[in-house]
């Protein structure tokens, strides 16, 4: 099989669903209307509600659910053969996925721009929504943790995208005062894309690396490489702190916008090097070391449905559709291109993913993905998943003739980029669910968490707390295990409110209830596996916390049950 028909395919299904299922939806299930006021407008407060034009804010949100999930799960997910992941990342999306993060927009935008938490409160019930936003503030309390020490570890990885990620800053923050002056957003975030990949180029040939800094104090490798990381966690997320509290225009739309051609750019580059070089997949349809006795490699399902959630249906999506996005919207019928359309880039991105280990990175080297992929150790780490992507990825770069050590600048910019934007992010997402916690019936928020500044604090402090209980900011680690399945949790139980939202308006419920089903029997297969894992290992922590989660959810379904009923009941 050669890589460029899949890729073509892809391309294909991604444009032909976007104008049937995704009109479809738009046009006759929740029949957008740009009559219909919109949040950003009716609450606009120039620091979280703020109008903005179409193209911005796709930039924004796309690179808001991106991060390292499109990159990482399908780069993991690849060990039980291309034709698995590729098959569940294109249909996943197109009938998931996409479904869920358009959803979710709308029904948010239609109650005054609540998140999916509080919105659970509203369509469900008031206990229910207190479970929710329990999962969902745990979920997110990882995800701060665990991306602040990824983000450290990338900047130890590549050194080469030091300067280019610090120097985004600036350049967004200046791309963001000439936007509020009126003047053309694209002539201007060109300039800004091209300055950035001057730094780029700087970054490769003056890599920074605070280890050798620290080796010369301490001189111990192993300890000058924690207290690099830690440096880094530290400063990030103080860096978080202010990203997350200043008006979205100023530094979160512009940079967000900035990485969003970044990627163009980094896809573009790799759908070139698919055309031009067009490698035949090395890599197996179906891995046979994924079926032989005494493989390490689990079973793929329900594992693979877990491990590639962005890229296929991810419930932090959701969380970023109602949390942020949403309050930046200008016109309802922007919805289907932001939602629906951001999802099957992040799909293409999924793909492209793909096709760079399953072809590119056996271009050099026929046995490449059987030694990145011979067992489930050979594959585990985030050197390794990252590895084989930005090697395939080089590889491909390298035939359209730019040298190897840009192309792995390029590649290595990008990735920590994206996981820089999640960071923050989910600290702005994570700071208005806990406003919305200590909002009472009345619509006001309790002090002192009505400052911002406070409830980033916490967000942040707490986050803190967490990731420094263990040396080089390791601490969220001891909850990672949780986040895949917590992750495809949210994404079913937000499905779960869509649904009682369309029994309650007398519309197809088919159309979200069928992909909750889904995802839910994944989820709750793959968490009672772990919790047989973590009793058997002692662990009381993860066992209890495993628990607590399904005790929750199941409150949730039965809740959501018996609104469903309700409303279905009322309707006929």
């Amino acid at each position: 099989m050669n890589s460029l028909i899949l890729i073509l395919l892809a391309i294909a299904g991604y444009i032909v669903a976007y104008h049937t299922y995704g009109k479809f939806l738009a046009g006759k299930i929740f029949k957008l209307s740009n009559e219909n006021s919109m949040p950003a407008y009716e609450l606009e407060d120039g620091v979280d509600y703020v109008p903005t034009k179409k193209h911005i804010i796709f930039g924004h949100h796309f690179t808001t659910i991106a991060g390292l999930g499109p990159i990482v799960g399908p780069a993991i997910g690849i060990i039980w053969g291309w034709l698995p992941a590729f098959i569940w990342v294109l249909v996943g999306s197109i009938f998931m996925g996409a479904v869920h993060d358009f959803t979710t927009l709308v029904i948010s935008a239609r109650n005054k721009g609540k998140t999916i938490g509080q919105l659970t409160g509203d369509i469900i019930s008031p206990g229910a929504r207190y479970a929710f936003q329990f999962i969902m503030q745990f979920l997110l309390f990882i995800v701060i943790s665990v991306f602040a020490m990824i983000v450290g570890l990338l900047f130890e990885m590549y050194p080469e995208a030091v300067f280019p990620v610090w120097m985004q800053i600036p350049i967004a923050l200046w791309l963001g005062r000439q936007i509020q002056k009126g003047r053309n957003d694209l002539v201007y975030s060109i300039i800004a894309v091209v300055l950035m990949y001057i730094t780029v180029i700087i970054g490769a040939w003056f890599p920074l690396n605070l280890t050798p800094l620290f080796e010369s104090i301490v001189h111990d490798p192993v300890q000058a490489k924690n207290l690099s990381v830690s440096a880094w966690v530290l400063i990030l997320l103080i860096y978080v702190f202010f990203a997350s509290t200043i008006p979205v225009q100023k530094l979160l739309q512009p940079r967000d916008y900035i990485n969003s051609h970044q990627l163009l750019v980094a896809m573009t580059l790799l759908f070139l090097g698919l055309i031009v070089a067009h490698p035949q997949i090395t890599a197996p349809a179906i891995n046979p070391a994924a079926t032989q006795a005494g493989s390490d490699i689990p079973p793929l399902a329900p594992l693979l449905f877990i491990t590639i959630a962005c890229g296929a249906i991810s419930g932090f999506h959701s969380l970023a559709s109602s949390g942020t996005t949403v309050k930046q919207v200008a016109k309802e019928t922007d919805t289907l291109f932001i939602g629906y359309g951001g999802m099957l880039l992040e799909s293409l991105l999924a793909v492209l993913v793909l096709l760079a280990i399953a072809g590119g990175l056996g271009m050099d080297n026929p046995d490449a993905f059987h030694q990145h992929y011979g067992s489930w150790t050979s594959a585990s780490g985030l050197n390794a998943k990252l590895g084989a992507f930005v090697e395939g990825s080089a590889n491909l770069i390298e035939s359209l003739g730019i040298p190897p050590l840009v192309g792995k600048s390029i590649i290595a910019v990008f990735i920590v980029s994206f996981a820089n934007t999640t960071l923050d992010s989910a600290a702005r997402i994570q700071r208005l669910s806990l406003q919305e916690i200590f909002t009472n019936n009345s619509g006001k928020i309790a002090k002192p968490f009505n400052n911002r500044y406070f409830a980033t604090f916490v967000v942040v402090a707490a986050a803190g707390m967490l990731a420094f209980s263990r040396p080089a900011g390791e601490g969220a680690l001891v909850l990672w295990p949780l986040f895949g399945s917590l992750n495809q949790l949210l994404a079913a139980l937000a499905l779960a409110i869509v649904s009682v939202y369309l029994v309650q308006k007398q519309k197809n419920v088919f159309i979200t209830f069928i992909p909750m089903v889904f995802v839910l029997v994944m989820t709750i297969w793959a968490m009672i596996q772990n919790l047989i894992l973590y009793y058997k290992d002692h662990d009381l922590v993860l066992s209890t916390l495993s628990v607590i989660i399904l005790l929750l959810t199941s409150w949730l379904m039965i809740s959501s049950f018996i609104s469903f009923i309700r409303f279905k009941q009322a309707g006929t």
